[in-house]
């Protein structure tokens, strides 16, 4: 009995060690795991998923782009863009956005920036929708 106590507690200890120095040990395991396992599995473990090579190019290409939002402009290679594509629910979204309510792509990128704004209680001024919000001080 006392064996047992004492062998959970020593695992209990090494747990909660792990569980403290969490932040500290992903990036080596995550770097440990992607010279020792395939990079398809090891970018699963680590909650990567790489985009397709020629998304900005086809996103613009179906009408994500427009003289406000000019992807091949502000994505070119020199711009130091690590992103490789938008984000593909994203533009999902304005795409359906476009479809339903007739308008152009900055107008449905707004009516989604709008959408999300009064999903978290902000107004489409950008102040707080809560009235106990202090928003001046005199």
């Amino acid at each position: 009995m006392l064996f047992h106590l004492s062998a959970a507690s020593v695992f209990l200890v090494i747990a909660a060690v792990l569980v403290y120095h969490r932040a500290r040990l992903l990036p080596l395991l995550t770097h440990f795991l992607a010279r020792v396992l395939p990079t398809q599995l090891s970018a699963r473990m680590s909650n990567y998923t790489p985009l397709r090579s020629s998304a900005f190019a086809d996103q613009a290409a179906a009408g994500m782009s427009s003289g406000n939002f000019d992807l091949e402009e502000n994505m070119a290679e020199g711009s130091g863009e690590g992103r490789v594509g938008l984000d593909e629910a994203g533009v999902e979204e304005v795409r359906k956005i476009m479809a339903i309510e007739r308008c152009t792509f900055d107008q449905a990128r707004l009516i989604r920036h709008n959408r999300i704004l009064a999903k978290n209680g902000i107004a489409p001024d950008g102040t707080p929708m809560d009235r106990k919000a202090i928003t001046r001080l005199s």
